[in-house]
């Protein structure tokens, strides 16, 4: 089967976004949108996006206080470094004073006032790190994994999608975990950046107070096709949440199998690896395989069968096939057996 673990390669340059329902998943949009789905492009200003979580606005005064110090110090001493360095240039004839050895007051002044600085800065940020890290106790909850190079979020009634989907104005917590390396959870828009680890859980948690789509990234270099790992995040207006979980519920159980295999095809990200026009691109194309022979390393070979694709999907390095590198990963535990289903029937009906 190959590797069918990334996710499609949209292209998220200047000008190109997603609009749930709106457009195809390549067709030219905003950067990312508001509920009225007008652009919200402030991702490409020189400052910070403009925050739509309620928890943003201390770390946003942090950020921009050490900033605004940082400029301040530095034009500062850059300055007197220039006045001092004409004012007391060498000159023919000049005779060098002598230079005192200290100066209390001066000495007083440069360490009193940086302390200052800095138990302030520490101590509102030490209130803004409990907050962050402590989650309301009614917060809705939900499953993160990521791995390479795709994501994917389970909600409490079981719902599973690769782009991350939350009610406004209500606390959302993330419990996350990473399935092979180390990524990053990163949404700029919620100030919220959080590592994830294979074999270990973390956290965070926000509340998103402004309905739109938005950009959510994996910010630690995770191999080949890490700059791929981008996906949306999706605020829903009010009871917008509870109609996406409902819908998308009702779709996958009432969907016939072989559309419900196009649409796993399209969302767990098959469609970077394999194609559907008799192209090789990472993995096999899907095209007209089934029912036919396939070689496997080693000089073996099967028949491309119901078996043979089930274990490609849940355990594919028991059957790699030479030209193709063993990259793909297991989604044992990450797919319904009605979703499997789904996707033997749509790759049987690629004629």
């Amino acid at each position: 089967m190959g590797d069918a673990s990334r996710p499609p390669k949209f292209t998220w340059g200047k000008g190109d976004a997603f609009i749930p329902g709106a457009a195809p998943a390549n067709a030219p949009q905003p950067w990312y949108t508001t509920e009225a789905g007008k652009p919200h492009n402030t991702e490409s200003a020189f400052w910070l996006p403009k925050a739509v979580n309620e928890v943003a606005n201390d770390s946003d005064m942090m950020f921009y206080a050490a900033l605004a110090l940082s400029i301040f110090f530095f034009v500062a001493i850059t300055v007197a470094v220039i006045y001092f360095t004409v004012r007391y240039r060498h000159r023919p004839g000049h005779k060098p004073q002598p230079s005192p050895a200290h100066n209390d007051a001066l000495e007083i002044t440069w360490t009193v006032i940086p302390t200052i600085i800095c138990v302030f800065l520490f101590i509102y940020g030490w209130r803004a790190y409990v907050i962050v890290v402590t989650p309301p106790v009614k917060a809705v909850e939900v499953q993160v994994l990521a791995y390479r190079w795709g994501w994917n979020f389970t909600h409490f009634n079981g719902v599973q999608d690769a782009d991350l989907h939350v009610p406004v104005d209500t606390p959302v917590r993330l419990v996350m975990t990473a399935k092979d390396v180390l990524h990053s959870f990163f949404v700029p828009v919620l100030r919220t950046k959080q590592d994830l680890l294979p074999r270990r859980y973390t956290y965070a948690w926000f509340n998103a107070t402004k309905p739109g789509t938005y950009r959510l990234y994996c910010t630690e270099y995770c191999g080949r096709d890490h700059s791929q790992m981008k996906v949306k995040f999706v605020v829903h207006t009010p009871g917008g949440y509870e109609r996406y979980l409902a819908d998308k519920q009702a779709l996958e159980i009432n969907m016939p199998p072989v559309e419900l295999g196009k649409l796993l095809y399209e969302k767990k990200g098959c469609a970077a690896c394999h194609s559907l026009d008799g192209s090789a691109k990472v993995g096999p194309s899907f095209k007209g395989t089934f029912g036919g022979t396939v070689p496997l390393n080693g000089g073996s070979s099967c028949n491309m069968d119901e078996t043979y694709i089930r274990n490609s999907i849940l355990n594919p390095q028991s059957q790699s096939r030479p030209g193709y590198p063993p990259s793909m990963p297991s989604f044992e535990g990450q797919l319904k057996e009605k979703e499997i289903e789904g996707l033997i029937e749509f790759i049987k009906s690629l004629k």
